[in-house]
């Protein structure tokens, strides 16, 4: 069983490594070639250049296959997985593309793994311990009001005036603020077509609590029943969202006027490169991830189970803090297929409370800050 690790770019390296350094069988695929030297050419040497001749042909029956491609490239790499009778492994999320290769990969007897980055993939492992916790928990009545939030952001560690960094192009930050989102506040579906008109203040419980701004992400409704939530549950709110520095909404108003107006993509191109110039995450800087995941009980007005798992992170001598966490989860994913943790066809990040303990233990040595915070 081959490991083939497609992608070298800045979220890849702390999983890659580890694997490698673990003593795994690992064929690294990238273009250029000398980028991936430089990322990991000093614990192997096996490193190949991303052609698609070369690269259908080395993979093989059993194999898995890890794209950290851009996510457009995903399907067609699935494809070719299950064709060979190989599994797949991707951090971003689900698409119809890979949705059709459910039935495909069952026949074929092999996995299509996706949703096991950070944002999605440990808020969903983080969401499936609340749920169990509090199925489990006397508090547990299915006349109880719910209310599940999510919210997750990767933000400056030292904040600027615009209240926000890019390490890599704007472009897509600029996309997904471009997509409409579905949610469900004070028991109704909460439709926006642009998601800054959604922004409200949150206090997240940290060591310290700290402001924040939030705002919904895509479509939340789907993960009701990807948690599982039953329908006849009284949901008051279900919110997957993104997070940001406090006063990065007003910051940001010109960006949402020009996206507003429905940019060409020369136009959208020519933003992000403007963005791109003047708010870097400059070479060595540490960047942030926050992440809280929180669910709440209520009963005739009164919260009767309230828990919040939260995580912070920064930047340190071990990478960046997105790349460890989106990269050690993906590894997290590779090591579970080899053990056959997961079943064939497609599926997202694990349910299974053995794996969701162990992956939350896993998760807490990438974050210098990470805790289970009970109000209840």
């Amino acid at each position: 069983m081959r490991i083939h690790w497609c992608g070298t770019g800045l979220s890849s390296i702390p999983g890659l490594r580890r694997l490698i350094l673990d003593g795994h069988p690992v064929t690294v695929w990238n273009l250029p070639v000398d980028q991936a030297r430089v990322a990991v050419g000093d614990i192997t040497d096996d490193i190949r250049a991303m052609e698609p001749p070369a690269f259908a042909a080395a993979v093989a029956a059993g194999d898995i296959v890890v794209s950290m491609l851009p996510a457009h490239l995903h399907a067609g790499i699935a494809r070719l997985c299950v064709a060979h009778r190989a599994h797949f492994v991707a951090s971003s999320y689900v698409t119809d593309e890979l949705r059709a290769l459910d039935a495909p990969a069952r026949a074929a007897g092999v996995a299509v793994v996706s949703e096991v980055g950070l944002d999605p993939g440990i808020d969903h492992v983080m969401a499936h311990d609340l749920i169990a916790a509090y199925r489990a928990s006397p508090a547990f009545h299915r006349d109880n009001v719910l209310s599940f939030t999510s919210y997750c952001g990767g933000v400056p560690a030292v904040p600027n005036a615009f209240r926000y960094k890019f390490s890599w192009s704007p472009l897509g930050v600029l996309k997904a603020l471009l997509s409409p989102a579905r949610s469900i506040r004070d028991y109704s579906e909460l439709r926006v077509l642009h998601p800054w008109d959604a922004v409200r203040s949150y206090i997240a419980p940290l060591r310290a609590p700290e402001t924040f701004e939030v705002y919904p992400n895509r479509d939340s409704v789907p993960y009701l029943a990807e948690y599982g939530f039953e329908p006849g549950w009284k949901v008051k709110e279900f919110v997957r969202g993104t997070l940001r520095l406090n006063g990065w909404a007003e910051a940001w108003a010109p960006v949402f006027e020009t996206l507003a107006a429905g940019p060409s993509p020369e136009t959208l191109e020519a933003l992000a490169d403007d963005l791109w110039a003047r708010y870097p995450l400059a070479e060595g800087e540490p960047d942030r991830v926050v992440l809280c995941v929180a669910l709440k009980a209520e009963r005739d007005g009164r919260p009767v189970w309230h828990r919040t798992w939260t995580l912070d992170a920064h930047g340190d001598v071990r990478g960046s803090a997105m790349a460890r966490l989106v990269s050690g989860t993906v590894a997290l994913a590779i090591e579970a297929l080899m053990r056959r943790e997961f079943a064939v066809g497609l599926h997202g990040a694990p349910q299974d409370p053995r794996l969701v303990a162990r992956w939350l233990e896993a998760t807490q040595h990438q974050a210098q800050h990470m805790r289970l915070v009970t109000a209840v």
